[in-house]
């Protein structure tokens, strides 16, 4: 009786409140079989019927269920396997606050996924043959054990008989499908030293399949727990908790986490404002490490990024800017690194050297997890979706990360081929790497490419690379000695102001002063939200004369080359491009609408000082792209060629095998210098274009 009240409430509530989600849903079944409901419109209805939700959800969804499955339709169209989902709950639990008080109750649980199995079918109503009688009957499937009969069942005509094994008619029973995901708590939650904590939620029918691994979402569901075994199959009294998921809802907005009030925006508008607040946003960044003003100022813009475009072709122009530090030991990249996953709003930290199987990209695997199914585990940088990855020590990533990379930095996606899975995970965030040269200290006259373990190619798709050198100059030894003196000063006097509530008060003085130096001149929460807002609501739009300042710059270093053919290649078409997302970004820090010229200009030097850095011939000092997107320079190109003319013209006189010296010699009369002629010949070496079959001779590897 009490059942059958609870699903005439039920009814009406769907008359007044879902109706036209009902039409809608009947014009559309069965392709779509949900009808999603608001918690907050049960409430208004039915407070007593919305505790019922919460406190008892089987029953109260399965009384839903019915009430949605027996409406009588204006279309004709009965809505027999239709599902109800609740959404909106007013209350989200952390995967960390969950309890024992939680378990058969309704929850809202936050995360991302990290993990997914591919959707497979689940037998909901499993139908058997009774080997005697012959007679079939069904029965329920619900929880995680598969429920087989013991005797055939008499009240639906059976024999009544104890049978040890019925059979199972497959082509009978019903199915749904099911897909088992993995949901971590966010990144960015977490305080330090928090090991992100997980719960596993699965979902069935039309809402499995619905993510991939990265995708932030909120799964509502009813929390279920089931006993623990030994690897003996003994039974203990510890229980592990899994989410039946009931609804799913994908976290799309950028940012969406953050929560920005009307007091945030009126703060962010009023920074805004500021004729300094550039200037202030690269105070932000790591005050307490000294020096390195263009790097922080790379590390903003990155923060904000340019505007991600999609083209009328369906071509997708990414937005998000990628950095790479490459520098000596002890200069503070790591620092710099864990600074700016701090500030992100959305952001992840992890070492080139995964210990995962998923590594920095992604990966198929097959574990414990899928149950026997193949999986999909999201790494680093899908993980990171619309945020910044910072990756340590990338130089040390594995091979197959390396190889993913390519398209994971550029199309800002990672494809998976394996045992019949083929998928494509969004891994559209920045990259802020830091490699260590592989020689220990880094060294201007050899490509970068040699000294960190990464391809030309991969190098030549970071929109900026620095250079941190550790080299001896009195001046800049002194403040940076004095700035790392200071620091510690004043974290030695906050540890004793936090033990014992008090300052000397000789040093009162020099602390406050010492304290205004290290602290952001805008605070870690507000700049976070500052940075959340820009991306949520402002999309700049160049000027033409922002357009003219990008066309100077990029035909003014082009222009050596076009009368003379010889010239190395200065910058190209990915410099212009990075040129454009920086200039976005630029304008998105201060809050506007337009790229003006002042944009490009600013962010033009950056750009120039990068290259100055990175892709300048050690020989000529002139700019040359293939310094770093080839692994060698025009001169050194230009070399070889002779080099390989000379031989070519010897083996005239000495046949295949050519002596080294007299190469040397006929370099020599060229003007070409003996040792950088012996360092072309070992590379040449190096790349299996020469070998030495014995000593002092040369020969072509034909």
């Amino acid at each position: 009786m009490m059942q059958d009240l609870v699903t005439e409430r039920w009814e009406d509530f769907l008359k007044r409140y879902c109706w036209n989600d009902l039409i809608e849903l009947s014009n559309s079944y069965p392709e779509h079989r949900s009808l999603f409901v608001k918690f907050t419109d049960m409430d208004l209805y039915d407070p007593t019927l919305a505790d019922m939700i919460l406190e008892t959800p089987d029953v109260a969804i399965a009384s839903a269920t019915d009430a949605l499955r027996e409406m009588d339709m204006p279309t004709g169209v009965t809505l027999d396997e239709a599902n109800l989902r609740i959404i909106n709950l007013l209350r989200k639990v952390k995967i960390r606050e969950i309890r024992s008080g939680d378990i058969g109750k309704l929850v809202a649980i936050e995360g991302m996924v990290t993990k997914a199995t591919e959707v497979r079918p689940r037998v909901v109503e499993a139908v058997f043959e009774c080997p005697f009688c012959h007679h079939i009957f069904s029965i329920l499937q619900s929880g995680r054990q598969f429920k087989e009969p013991i005797e055939c069942d008499q009240e639906s005509g059976g024999c009544g008989r104890k049978v040890q094994r019925f059979k199972l008619l497959v082509e009978k029973s019903k199915f749904a499908n099911a897909q088992k995901v993995r949901l971590q708590e966010s990144p960015e939650e977490l305080k330090g030293g928090e090991l992100p904590q997980a719960v596993d939620a699965y979902l069935e029918d039309d809402i499995s399949g619905e993510v991939t691994p990265g995708n932030r979402v909120i799964v509502t569901g009813i929390l279920r727990s089931y006993q623990r075994m030994t690897q003996f199959g003994k039974t203990t009294p510890f229980f592990d908790i899994y989410l039946d998921g009931n609804s799913l809802e994908l976290k799309e907005e950028e940012f969406e986490e953050i929560l920005i009030t009307d007091e945030d925006e009126r703060k962010i508008k009023e920074l805004a404002s500021q004729s300094d607040v550039y200037e202030k946003l690269i105070r932000s960044i790591a005050p307490s490490i000294y020096g390195h003003a263009e790097i922080k100022e790379a590390m903003v813009l990155q923060l904000f990024s340019g505007v991600p475009k999609e083209l009328p072709d369906e071509t997708r122009i990414r937005g998000d800017i990628h950095i790479l530090l490459v520098g000596d030991p002890g200069v503070a990249k790591s620092q710099l690194l864990t600074y700016l996953i701090r500030l992100a709003p959305r952001g992840l930290y992890t070492g080139g050297k995964s210990t995962s199987a998923a590594g920095l990209t992604a990966a198929a695997v097959r574990d414990e997890f899928g149950e026997g199914r193949w999986t999909l585990e999201a790494g680093a940088l899908v993980l990171a979706d619309k945020g910044i990855a910072a990756v340590d020590e990338i130089d040390k990533m594995e091979k197959k990360d390396r190889d993913a990379l390519h398209e994971a930095m550029e199309q800002q996606t990672v494809s998976i081929a394996k045992a019949g899975i083929m998928a494509r995970l969004n891994s559209r965030c920045g990259l802020l790497a830091a490699a260590n040269p592989k020689f220990g200290r880094f060294d201007k006259y050899t490509p970068i490419a040699e000294q960190i373990n990464m391809p030309p190619t991969l190098l030549s798709r970071f929109d900026l690379i620095f250079t941190m050198m550790d080299r001896p100059n009195e001046e800049q030894d002194m403040k940076t000695a004095e700035h790392i003196i200071e620091t510690h000063y004043a974290g030695e006097l906050i540890a004793r102001l936090k033990s014992t509530g008090k300052v000397a008060e000789a040093d009162k003085e020099r602390f406050g002063q010492v304290n205004q130096i290290m602290e952001p001149a805008v605070a870690a929460d507000l700049l976070r939200k500052y940075v959340a807002w820009s991306k949520r609501n402002m999309f700049p739009v160049m000027t033409e004369d922002a357009k003219n300042k990008f066309l100077e710059f990029y035909i003014g270093l082009r222009g050596q080359g076009y009368e003379d053919e010889e010239a190395p290649v200065p910058v190209t078409a990915r410099q212009l491009e990075a040129l454009i997302r920086l200039g976005e970004a630029r304008a998105r820090a201060e809050l506007r609408d337009q790229v003006t010229a002042e944009d490009a200009e600013r962010v033009i030097g950056v750009v120039t000082y990068c290259l100055k850095q990175v892709s300048t011939d050690p020989e000529t000092g002139k700019l040359d792209t293939d310094w770093v997107a080839v692994g060698t320079t025009k001169t050194k190109r230009d070399r070889a060629r002779s080099i390989r003319e000379i031989i070519k013209e010897l083996e005239k006189d000495y046949g295949d095998e050519v002596p080294v010296e007299e190469v040397l010699d006929l370099a020599e009369e060229e003007g070409m210098e003996r040792d950088k002629v012996e360092e072309i010949i070992d590379v040449m070496k190096r790349d299996g274009i020469l070998f030495s079959p014995s000593g002092g001779v040369i020969k072509f590897v034909r």
